[in-house]
């Protein structure tokens, strides 16, 4: 087992990084970690990486790695978002036969070979992981190497942001180091507390907008504190590269939604106004499909959903519906106003990658909650 003083940071191996959700996840949790190495095969999320943490993550193939290689990095902890492709209700559900689920069950298979293997272990993945056949892989290997677990299932909407999200986590903790609520372990939850009491805000209020702490902290937040419009709480002056005001109606023209795509699929797409307190998930599709992908917004309040829906497509249009930017996807995620894409990242690029991140919102309170020792 990996040695460490409480004095020096925890370190940490960051497996499929993609843009860095994790990361700012750790930084939001106020952790003392250090991230030893991070891995991702994405070269356009590794840009985005780079971009952001000035370091750039290992590209190579992780089924290269040996427990010899890992046990150099002496990591106390490892955080892990496999691919979910193999898991979705949309995929082909093959599960661990799928060639994407291979990297994380190697990895997994490595650890009983390690002689410093971790003592603690974040694992993320879509709800259906669950009851999958590397979910029943991943725990066997866990038990036989005295692992205690606590699983979760959770969305952002529990955590005040209105975005429906539901996610799988995973926490392990080797033994004989305990989780702080042992009457938790080896369930499954779908509530946060007492992960995160309702009456400990601090870290739940700093995954949101600036200014709208003192709302009623048990409903979810308006969707218009999110978005990039002049009167938003989010909306800023410039982007990353001192470029124009994103909330500007010319920036935000290049995301109205075609009529020809309203006519097409206008009964089929989920529509959400500044006012409402839910939106879909967006997927890595999002603005290349506007069917299954995530919720359009309605500009116009003049008009409302239901009245349109009742009278046809041809009335839709007065709706003003638009895409959400990329910069409001990230916000419902809940990464920090700094972060930001290079710009050689093109805007359907942005998408498929937020799509692939996770939500700060809900990883952040999962970390500091497994990174708090019991006393």
């Amino acid at each position: 087992m990996a040695e460490r003083t409480t004095e020096e940071p925890w370190k940490i191996l960051e497996f499929y990084s993609g843009i860095g959700g994790m990361r700012y996840s750790l930084m939001r949790a106020e952790i003392h970690a250090s991230i030893v190495e991070a891995f991702d095969i994405n070269d356009r999320a590794n840009d985005v990486y780079m971009h952001n943490f000035g370091c750039r993550p290992f590209q190579g193939n992780i089924q290269s790695l040996s427990a010899a290689e890992l046990d150099k990095y002496a990591a106390h902890a490892w955080l892990l978002s496999p691919p979910c492709q193999p898991y979705t209700r949309q995929g082909l559900h093959k599960d661990s036969a799928d060639a994407r689920a291979s990297s994380f069950i190697w990895i997994l298979e490595l650890i009983p070979q390690m002689r410093q293997p971790p003592i603690m272990l974040f694992v993320e993945n879509v709800v259906g992981f669950e009851i999958s056949n590397t979910h029943k892989h991943m725990m066997d290997i866990f038990a036989k190497n005295t692992f205690v677990t606590q699983e979760y299932i959770l969305s952002p909407l529990q955590f005040r942001i209105p975005y429906s999200r539901p996610r799988y986590f995973c926490l392990a903790k080797r033994k004989p180091i305990t989780f702080k609520n042992p009457s938790l372990n080896y369930q499954l939850c779908h509530t946060l507390t007492p992960l995160v009491p309702l009456e400990d805000k601090t870290l739940m209020d700093a995954c949101l907008p600036e200014k709208v702490k003192e709302e009623s902290y048990l409903s979810c937040l308006s969707i218009s504190n999110f978005l990039e419009t002049s009167g938003s709480l989010m909306g800023f002056e410039q982007d990353c590269h001192g470029k124009e005001a994103n909330g500007s109606v010319e920036f935000l023209e290049k995301f109205v939604v075609p009529h020809s795509l309203i006519e097409r699929w206008g009964s089929a797409v989920d529509i959400v106004y500044p006012s409402s307190k839910r939106c879909c998930c967006f997927t890595k599709s999002y603005f290349r499909y506007v069917k299954g992908t995530g919720s359009l917004l309605a500009t116009s309040e003049n008009f409302k959903y239901e009245a349109a829906k009742s009278t046809g497509t041809c009335f839709m249009k007065d709706l003003g519906l638009r895409y959400f930017t990329p910069r409001e996807v990230a916000n419902l995620h809940s990464f920090p106003l700094d972060f930001c894409f290079p710009e050689h990242i093109t805007i359907r690029q942005q998408y498929a990658l937020l799509g692939n991140s996770l939500s700060i919102a809900v990883v952040a309170p999962l970390l500091q909650y497994l990174f708090t020792e019991s006393t």
